[in-house]
């Protein structure tokens, strides 16, 4: 018995034809399948521009044997082709189930953003976009001081809704339990300015004015600076990655269903917290400052502890200590709005919480020094 003879597919094959000037048929055949040898797109791309004429393709698949995703994958680039060209495609001379898979690919539009092909914008665009964001940006911030005021409001008439245990625990955590970190640089900051200042001052001989500088210029204002950026960095931080992450975990929407204010509830005892503890925080950053100028003055410039004191009590005076306690209220008030802001406006993801972490901190830092400059101004024009 003779074995009959093993017949093999034809290979993938494509060939064009014109049935009238504006109509590119498309002639498959064989088996078209991966590995077959399947046909190319650029064919297809260099038949039509070489005719302008052309209006719409079709295809002819009636010697087609098989086929697999390699053709559908080939009809598909065809097919974006035509679309971006303005060609119409006549799906009816393919397969049945080729038309279903292509109008199911058809049927769901591409996600935006999902090819990185887009190019860079121009530089006025990017001038004009970063413009709207800032706006928008500014129209939130104020929306969220107004909301904050009125949560205050109810605070006075004593209708605002919070929990007090929350609030001690607040205070706690931005008080007391700075202490450490306000002690540590405070003290650096006085040596460095009794430091500094007594290479100058030794040049003259007048050495005991190293009171003077360090406690002048901490009592008025860097006292306060420096609480203030302590604070912004560890609690303003540390309130924007709270609220963050209930924003993430959907908490504060809860809140809001149950009918409850997250003004009242989360924002307004942060900010009561740090409107307390900073003024606190900021005199104990003033004395700290002034013991690391005496240590300056007492070891390098042979000052005595008595001495210092007393030049230190005649230089202070009682405006400089209202400044400096006036600093430290509106840092403290800048610092919770910042991280309370920035946790309020968190997005849905891990990451989100991370940037709403770093805002605040640049947020808090950059409207301290802002406000330290107008209330500096405003004390110059009063005279003060």
């Amino acid at each position: 018995m003779e074995t009959p003879p093993i017949i093999k597919p034809l290979k993938c094959r494509m060939s064009f034809g014109r049935p009238n000037d504006d109509t590119l048929l498309v002639q498959i055949a064989g088996n078209c399948k991966i590995g077959e040898g399947l046909p190319s797109d650029e064919e297809v791309r260099k038949q039509v521009k070489s005719d302008p004429r052309i209006k719409r393709i079709s295809f002819d698949t009636k010697d087609l044997a098989g086929w697999d995703s390699g053709l559908l994958t080939f009809l598909i680039k065809v097919v974006d082709q035509c679309s971006q060209n303005n060609i119409h495609a006549e799906k009816e001379g393919l397969p049945r189930g080729v038309q279903r898979l292509l109008a199911l690919a058809s049927a769901v539009p591409e996600r935006e953003g999902a090819r990185r092909e887009s190019v860079r914008a121009p530089f006025l665009e990017q001038v004009g976009q970063a413009a709207i964001d800032f706006w928008h940006s500014t129209l939130e911030m104020l929306d969220f001081i107004g909301h904050a005021f009125i949560a205050f409001i109810k605070l006075l008439r004593g209708k605002a809704r919070y929990r007090r245990s929350e609030l001690f625990m607040i205070i706690q955590e931005s008080g007391a339990e700075a202490f450490f970190i306000v002690s540590l640089i405070s003290l650096l900051v006085g040596l460095i300015l009794a430091f500094v200042g007594a290479i100058q001052l030794k040049m003259f001989g007048a050495q005991i004015y190293v009171a003077d500088l360090v406690g002048i210029a901490m009592v008025r204002v860097m006292g306060a600076i420096m609480t203030g950026i302590i604070m912004a960095g560890r609690t303003g931080a540390a309130f924007a990655a709270q609220l963050g992450t209930m924003q993430v975990n959907e908490e504060i929407d809860a809140l809001k269903t149950m009918g409850i204010s997250p003004m009242e509830f989360l924002v307004l005892p942060r900010m009561l917290a740090l409107m307390l503890m900073m003024p606190l925080l900021c005199i104990y950053a003033d004395l700290m400052g002034i013991l690391g100028g005496m240590l300056v003055g007492v070891t390098m410039l042979d000052l005595s502890v008595v001495e210092y004191y007393v030049e230190t009590r005649q230089a202070i005076s009682l405006n400089n200590l209202w400044i400096g306690l006036f600093h430290s209220v509106v840092f403290g008030v800048l610092v919770a709005l910042a991280g309370c802001l920035r946790g309020m406006q968190c997005g849905r993801s891990a990451s989100a919480v991370g940037n709403a972490t770093t805002s605040a901190v640049v947020t808090g830092i950059v409207s301290i020094i802002v406000a330290t400059a107008i209330i500096t101004l405003i004390c110059q024009v009063l005279g003060i």
